[in-house]
């Protein structure tokens, strides 16, 4: 993946070719365009789409015992990376600072795991061959892509570029390859307009929110997705694989035409035509993904429908959005200030969130966990494999907010004294640990959409790669600070929806969901898209079989 990376500049090349071949010679468009949706793939390798290739991978594998051991190979090259990281970042760090016992013991543990991983691999060759093609997330040829659609759904995806970006749009029986006239630094630009009038934290009443740029939404829709819509026509579902800056926007919230009215007032939001109102939307890491997840991942054999964690025992006063000041929680390396964590302010509602979740799925309180009962510890020792659907509804922390938090977390109950095993942060790192066999986690927090806070890293690479690699094949999170009110108002709606009507998809459910939301004339702020779209489905957003 890394090399894909440093070549991604070559494949871009190469994309501009072909779409200028296929304008000067249209007679070849059709081996072109599948030649160019091979050559997007490449420019697109991501650590999330990786994820979901192994987390396929194992479900594949069918028997527990195989499956254990294409884990276990996955966690030892895992860690294997980790310490690589380490040691190259300690060779090179001045020569007063280097530990030369601990580079030892680094070198001699990566050898260890290097002859571990050659053992396993040697088992996979032997016993399931096919495990070196699902595990890694190569190119998918377009007319495979268009044997997974079902009628009503679509494919788009699109590579950014420094001058323009490149969009794909696949349909069951037809595909389209556009040259848009948008570049990087352009779209960057207009996303950071947009969510502007999205993420707005530490807002408190009404009267400091601030207007939606209905006129750049708008701008923005003509410019990226206005060129497929010739294509979509039938469509109510569109798969979209975003790159970019566009990773950190749902697409929901752009405006598809001018409203008969200039929005004055919250309640001017509701008659805004919406892309959301247009399609359901599902984001997917990669165009491999959709293989992965509808061909090999298979549907969860959990047999227990429902667990969440909700209303931690924090000790402050309640808090209206689901996120937290990171700079006051880690002030001993890298176990959290438990004081610290406990002083978060509380969110008694997501109790009541969690409680009507676990009633839309049939199921009693008995595998709600509040207050005392959410906890890291109990997080980490439970078989969360058992369960179909998992829930987490609580304070959300984006990594990068301070020296020494390297991931995000998800916050919960605290112990009286922190340790390496539990000091009430569950990081990325501890989720990707958790065994999951889950077709839905829902993330009721703030920013779960986030990257993993490294330089450069891509959306998702945070706690939804760590969910997928952890066995979860849909995920529900979100792009920006939350409104605790507007997340139990759309998951619990969400979740209605989909148990009375299991044939719509997860995507459609989050869609009538938010609809619902832009509807509610008891709560005319409710119209604003700062409340109703903060949240995407991530992975498998459609039906089985995809119909």
């Amino acid at each position: 993946m890394a090399e894909q990376k440093d070549v991604r500049g070559v494949f871009v090349s190469h994309a501009n070719y072909l779409a200028g071949a296929i304008e000067r010679g249209p007679e070849r468009r059709a081996p072109l365009l599948a030649e160019s949706f091979d050559v997007g793939q490449l420019a697109q390798a991501t650590s999330a789409a990786a994820a979901v290739a192994g987390m396929a991978a194992r479900f594949a594998a069918g028997d527990d015992d195989l499956a254990r051991t294409v884990r276990a190979r996955q966690d030892a090259v895992e860690r294997w990376r980790i310490l690589d990281t380490r040691l190259v970042e300690a060779v090179a760090a001045a020569p007063e600072e280097r530990d030369a016992e601990a580079e030892a013991r680094t070198r001699s543990e990566l050898t260890t795991l290097e002859q571990r991983i050659d053992e396993l691999s040697a088992r996979l060759a032997e016993e399931f061959p096919e495990y070196a093609e699902l595990a890694s997330p190569k190119p998918i040829a377009l007319a495979e892509i268009q044997d997974l659609l079902g009628p009503s759904e679509a494919l788009m995806t699109y590579l950014v570029w420094d001058e323009r970006t490149f969009l794909w749009v696949v349909r069951r029986d037809d595909a389209a390859f556009h040259r848009l006239d948008i570049g990087r630094q352009e779209i960057e630009d207009a996303v950071t307009v947009v969510r502007d009038g999205l993420d707005q934290p530490g807002v408190g009443s009404l009267g400091d929110i601030r207007r939606f740029d209905v006129e750049e939404a708008l701008a923005l829709y003509r410019r990226i997705f206005a060129p497929a819509e010739p294509m979509l026509d039938g469509a109510r579902h569109v798969f979209v694989v975003p790159d970019a800056a566009l990773q950190s926007l749902p697409l929901g919230v752009l405006i598809t035409e001018e409203p008969k009215r200039r929005v004055r007032r919250f309640s001017a939001y509701r008659d805004v035509p919406w892309l959301a109102k247009r399609y359901a939307l599902t984001t997917l890491p990669a165009v491999s993904s959709l293989r992965a997840l509808r061909r090999f991942a298979k549907a969860a054999s959990a047999k227990r429908p429902f667990v969440g964690f909700g209303d931690p025992k924090f000790g402050n006063a309640p808090g209206k959005t689901r996120g937290a000041d990171a700079a006051v929680l880690f002030t001993r390396g890298a176990v959290a200030d438990v004081d610290s964590v406990r002083n978060l302010p509380r969110l008694p509602d997501t109790a009541d969130e969690v409680i009507a979740l676990a009633k839309a799925l049939g199921v009693d309180e008995s595998t709600v966990y509040l207050q005392d009962r959410a906890t890291e510890a109990r997080v980490r020792s439970m078989d969360l494999s058992e369960y179909r659907v998992l829930a987490f509804a609580t304070h959300g922390l984006v990594s990068g907010e301070l020296e020494g938090m390297a991931e995000p977390a998800l916050a919960l109950t605290p112990p009286e004294v922190g340790t390496a095993e539990d000091d009430g942060l569950l990081t990325a790192s501890e989720i990707a640990t958790l065994d999951l066999d889950a077709d839905w986690v829902i993330l009721s927090a703030c920013n779960t959409a986030a990257a993993d806070g490294t330089p450069g890293a891509e959306g998702l690479s945070g706690l939804a790669k760590a969910f997928f690699y952890a066995g979860a094949r849909a995920l529900l999170v979100s792009h920006w600070s939350v409104s605790s009110e507007a997340a139990v108002a759309l998951t619990t709606r969400m979740l209605g929806e989909l148990a009375d009507h299991p044939e719509i998809g997860r995507a459609e459910a989050l869609r009538r969901s938010m609809l619902a939301m832009m509807a509610n004339e008891e709560k005319d702020h409710f119209a604003h898209p700062m409340f109703w779209a903060p949240f995407v489905v991530v992975g498998e957003g459609g039906v089985p079989g995809g119909a």
